[in-house]
């Protein structure tokens, strides 16, 4: 090493530094800030450089000190609620004296006078703290981790659930001797007053990365440790549905989605409409810092807004500092006695405020009354090592991660989390696992899981086997009179990789069998319910269905369904040979693509008869032979995770898909060449405090000459449940389109109009409407009319038709509803408002439907 040109260069970094420190000369400002026409000087006012986070708030005699090296500083902000801003110059580089005088601004308050007797209305003129609610709404942008260019931060989840109150005497029973480990192992710190009994916890410790442009999230799992209560529990399951329930609050956000209802942020853009806000005190924290206690209360106690209070910086940034929210018990929302979350933020060394923890913590119930048992749940989550803009490599934010664990995440030693855990364990949260495990192993407790599955998701369980559904074993219908049907599944406890599914069915009327067989292999050794798919899936299936009725790999013959109303006897026998692949990629695109050889028999009253050289003929069977493929498009789309199903959670975001069919003639013995389009878009519209809308559009065209069973045929509904994605009021093949387009809302308003109506509030309903439309029709070269050759549309006995073509007006049916009767039942009333002159058609009727929700 040449030590010369070392010390050379090490002298002329030290000397470069050093000059650098004496040119950078400090802009010091002090001074005093008072009132204009009192002459009293003024605290907590703001006194910052524009368009920076550099800023102070005067002390309690209204002397500040503000200082910057930043030498293209010029100017300076003075601003108080109540008086007009002021600007005033500075010279850079030095230190001065600037004394500054406000003077009130046109909407200043009048001297507050207190007097007994009527309360004055509430106004956000002239309101101080609707003032500040408003500085803050307008710092927001600035307020958010995504106004930098690079966040990483470490974080810790937990979530606990147990039972409220468990009397000790449950122990001593002699049921219930033999799980004495699991209840005497209660908790009297976690919820002062209450005696809670943990039986749930999960815990995942993570890396994140933020980058603003081009903007990437990644989340790097470190950790994940979970309860196991057995094969017959989905424990994944019951993990994604409390994760739902509990989501990260973000309180600069305009909504809060919590229990699957949506809250209004008290920062919300609109939030002054719908709160009261009250400044109740003036606070300075742990590090000097000058905070104002924002109260806030809901204008209407009915609607699904918060309380509580959110302490604001006085430093010209208005951040959120720290924030209480509650719900109270007059919230339409079902089983929730008590929630409050606790957001606390940490100060960046920039001078903004990071969120540093959250803990959300709601009390379950049948009743809303306190002190009943019940069940507790608590998501805490932890925020530590908070860096901002410091970049990283391309590759930490690029690099693909699922948010699924990894093997070495999941399986971490004691020591692991006793060493990386960013909160505690409290003595009875600590003892869970082990409790759980030994639970999990005793045959009791097997016996009674058992039962419950059966009951609840209508499978009875043998290991690697399962049989069910239950309520699939007796149905009937017109065609096949009395129906039993048995069947099953294998289980991940065979394997996690190919799975069996399989039903046997049995018709008394007709005396034919039906049955299903598919077995399905996933590619990317993960379970094929499992973000993301990859697999391959064969099956076989013959078996009846309702022509314009989709058949599932598995249909669900549910007992209540086979009541319907008017004639539905028109049923096809099908036999289906299918191959379907599915893959997914990380960024929610999913392609698939497939091969169906299908066979359909006309049954019951339906028929095939077309004109041949001028004479009826009847065709026995309708062979085809179809190519599919699909794209789908849900961004950040979630799943209620489960062993063996997936079910998508309702996000803002839209979901389009596009699908292809092609038929081949001469392969497989198919008799048509045809190619079909169909496209549809589906959208959650989130409506704050209005509810919200579940939005469908879909449109469709066939292009070639088929016979009427290969048209489109609107999915019709006779039954007396109301079908969300079917037109409740029209008969089973009453139309035949080659193109349509089609409309669908259902809107939920979640009780606000109800909520203002005495009777009604008391009862907790919830109002609903919908609305479809359908616009169809048949291109000529399918007209049977003008082709005889295609087969002829259905007619009754008395030759009138019970198939039509659809003209220029389009179908249309709407409905009003009352939604949450006892918690879990909808019912609407319905009407049809054109083509009324067809027959057996109903203009009007009532459908229920039954659906859990909070």
């Amino acid at each position: 090493m040449d030590f010369k040109n070392f010390y050379k260069s090490l002298f002329f970094l030290i000397f470069f530094f050093s000059a650098s420190s004496l040119f950078a000369q400090t802009t010091v400002i002090t001074g005093t800030v008072t009132d204009a026409g009192n002459k009293q000087t003024l605290p907590y006012v703001v006194v910052s450089f524009p368009g920076t986070s550099i800023g102070v708030a005067t002390d309690d005699n209204g002397k500040y000190r503000l200082s910057t090296t930043n030498a293209t500083l010029k100017q300076i902000k003075i601003s108080f609620l109540g008086y007009k801003d002021a600007f005033l110059a500075v010279e850079p580089g030095k230190e001065q004296v600037i004394n500054v005088k406000l003077f009130p601004s046109a909407k200043q308050l009048n001297e507050v006078v207190i007097k007994s007797g009527k309360k004055p209305k509430y106004r956000n003129k002239d309101n101080p703290a609707v003032e500040l609610i408003r500085q803050v709404i307008e710092n927001k942008p600035k307020n958010r981790p995504e106004a930098y260019d690079y966040v990483e931060y470490r974080e810790y989840d937990k979530m606990m659930f147990g039972f409220i109150n468990v009397s000790a005497a449950f122990s001593d029973r002699k049921f219930f001797k033999k799980y004495k480990f699991i209840i005497d192992n209660r908790d009297s710190t976690i919820m002062p007053g209450k005696s809670i009994l943990p039986v749930y916890l999960d815990e995942k410790l993570s890396q994140n990365y933020y980058r603003k442009n081009p903007e990437k999230k990644r989340e790097i799992i470190l950790g994940q440790r979970g309860v196991n209560f057995g094969p017959a529990v989905d424990n994944e399951g019951v993990k994604q549905y409390f994760k739902h329930l509990y989501n990260n609050v973000d309180i600069y956000g305009n909504d809060v989605f919590l229990i699957t209802s949506q809250f209004l942020s008290p920062i919300s853009n609109n939030s002054p409409n719908y709160y009261k806000f009250f400044i109740t005190d003036t606070i300075t924290d742990a590090k000097n810092q000058k905070l104002v206690e924002l109260s806030f209360t809901p204008r209407n106690s009915n609607d699904v807004l918060f309380e509580g209070k959110i302490y604001i910086t006085l430093d010209g940034n208005y951040a959120v500092q720290k924030a209480v929210l509650n719900i109270n018990k007059h919230i339409n929302i079902n089983f929730i006695r008590s929630m409050e979350v606790d957001l606390d933020f940490e100060q960046n060394p920039d001078g903004r405020y990071h969120l540093s923890r959250s803990n959300t913590i709601a009390e379950f119930g049948a009743t809303k009354k306190e002190g009943k048992s019940g069940l507790l749940g608590t998501r805490t989550i932890t925020y530590k090592n908070y860096l901002v803009n410091q970049a990283r490599p391309d590759t930490t934010y690029n690099n693909k991660q699922s948010e699924e664990s990894t093997d070495e995440a999941k399986t971490r030693a004691p020591d692991f989390w006793a060493q990386n855990r960013l909160d505690t364990l409290t003595k009875a949260e600590a003892k869970v696992y082990k409790n759980v495990d030994s639970l999990r192993n005793m045959p009791s407790y097997k016996r009674t899981v058992d039962i419950a599955t059966l009951l609840l998701a209508g499978y009875k369980g043998f290991g690697k086997f399962e049989i069910g559904p239950a309520n699939t074993f007796y149905s009937f219908n017109p065609v096949e009179g009395l129906r039993l049907r048995l069947g099953g599944r294998t289980t991940p406890e065979l394997s996690k990789r190919y799975y069996f599914e399989t039903y046997a069915a049995y018709g008394f009327k007709d005396e034919k069998w039906k049955y299903f067989l598919s077995a399905t292999y996933s590619l990317n050794k993960k379970s094929i319910y499992k973000f993301p798919q990859n697999y391959i899936r064969v099956s076989y299936q013959r078996d009846t269905k309702i022509p314009g009725a989709n058949l599932q790999f598995v249909q669900e013959d549910n007992f209540l369904l086979s009541f319907k109303r008017g004639v539905n006897d028109k049923y096809l026998y099908n036999d289906f040979y299918r191959f379907d692949y599915v893959y997914e990629l990380e960024n929610h695109l999913t392609f698939a693509a497939g091969f169906k050889n299908w066979k359909q028999q006309p049954a019951g009253s339906l028929y095939f008869n077309n004109i041949v050289d001028g004479q009826p003929n009847s065709v026995h069977s309708l062979t085809t032979t179809e190519l599919t493929a699909s794209v789908r498009w849900s961004p950040h789309e979630e799943f209620y995770q489960g062993k063996i199903y997936r079910i998508p959670i309702p996000n803002k975001y839209p979901t389009l898909e596009l699908d292809y069919t092609g038929g081949i003639k001469n392969i497989f013995s198919g008799a048509y060449n045809y190619s079909k389009l169909d496209f549809r878009i589906d959208k959650r519209l989130y409506l704050s405090q209005l509810g919200y809308s579940d939005l469908n559009i879909s449109a469709g065209k066939i292009f070639g000459q088929v016979p009427f069973p290969l048209l489109t045929i609107p999915r019709a509904n006779q039954t007396y449940a109301y079908d969300l994605d079917s037109y409740n009021l029209m008969n089973f093949m009453e139309f035949v389109n080659d193109k349509y387009a089609s409309f669908r809302i259902d809107h939920h308003f979640g009780g606000f109009f109800f909520n203002k109506v005495p009777l009604l509030k008391k009862l907790k309903w919830r109002e609903v409407f919908s609305a479809k439309v359908l616009y169809g029709g048949l291109s000529d070269k399918n007209n049977p009319a003008l082709h005889p050759s295609l087969y002829q549309l259905p007619v009754d006995g008395n030759g009138v038709p019970l198939t039509y073509i659809m003209d220029r007006t389009p179908y249309v049916e709407g409905s009003v509803g009352i939604e949450n009767i006892f918690k879990f039942i909808r019912i609407d009333y319905v009407r049809r408002f054109n083509y009324l002159d067809h027959p057996e058609v109903p203009s009007s009727g009532i459908r229920v439907r039954v659906k859990f929700d909070f």
